[in-house]
């Protein structure tokens, strides 16, 4: 069975290692690539105000590493942010806090919903301010649930998401490897960005856009897809996880092939 990772390559490695030693074929073809944002002036001016904020999202281990980068380039001290609840999207975020030892919250389904199901977010009635780490683009829907509820929003982008330039090179060997493929075919899907580069990048070949499986990461992504299949009156299938953990995402293939 054929596997497509379409993560950023250094948080595909762990899941791709995963999968080659249970037998099966992967390719690393990811859809999107992380770009540093320059430490600008707005920056400077979030970071002042980030000793009075009461929680903090970090939303990847690229965020965090950016995050905190900056966080002593602009002369705070992790003593000074004490008092903050830090949340964590994913086991390998909160890794790399913990390495600094900052304790953080994980949500149980790595999405904006996941998130807001905290207990924090359900009944702490006195939150007023929160901060995001956060790429460009990335957990829209969140932020505009908390500001909705009054709740003033720190939005510190780290950095932008882009299609890489490899992706569209590479999609006619793709293309082949796919078709050539006599089982199913998987493609992991983790955030809305990357389903759209997705369909940009087959436009001219929806016939294999339909052709293949799809996992994704969430419920609003699975609806997601599921509208544009009913929309385009598409074949494909699709299945949902609510962590990219190796293990949950082989226990799910396993289902889907019958084997558990």
């Amino acid at each position: 069975m054929l596997f497509v990772n379409t993560r950023p390559k250094l948080r595909a490695e762990k899941l791709n290692q995963c999968l080659k030693s249970e037998g099966y074929d992967v390719i690393d073809y990811p859809l999107l690539e992380l770009v540093e944002s320059p430490y600008s002036d707005e920056l400077v001016k979030l970071y002042r105000q980030l000793a009075q904020t009461q929680v903090i999202v970090v939303v990847s281990p690229t965020a965090a590493e950016i995050g905190l980068r900056y966080l002593h380039r602009s002369g705070i001290e992790l003593q000074q942010l004490e008092h903050i609840q830090w949340i964590a999207v994913g086991k390998g975020t909160a890794d790399y806090l913990a390495q600094y030892q900052l304790n953080a919250q994980v949500p149980a389904v790595e999405t904006s919903e996941g998130m807001l199901q905290l207990e924090l977010f359900e009944h702490r009635s006195d939150l007023n301010r929160i901060a995001f780490w956060r790429g460009e683009g990335g957990r829209q829907f969140m932020m505009q649930h908390l500001q909705a509820q009054g709740v003033e929003v720190l939005n510190f982008v780290l950095y932008s998401r882009h299609c890489p330039v490899e992706a569209v090179q590479n999609l006619p060997i793709l293309s082949a490897q796919i078709l050539a493929e006599q089982e199913k075919v998987w493609v992991l899907i983790s955030s809305e960005a990357s389903w759209l580069n997705w369909l940009k990048l087959l436009k001219a070949l929806p016939l294999l856009c339909h052709q293949c499986c799809y996992m994704v990461l969430g419920e609003r992504l699975f609806h997601i897809l599921m509208t544009y299949k009913i929309q385009q009156d598409a074949y494909y299938s699709i299945c949902c996880v609510d962590d990219l953990q190796p293990n949950t995402v082989l226990a799910q293939l396993k289902r889907n092939e019958g084997r558990l």
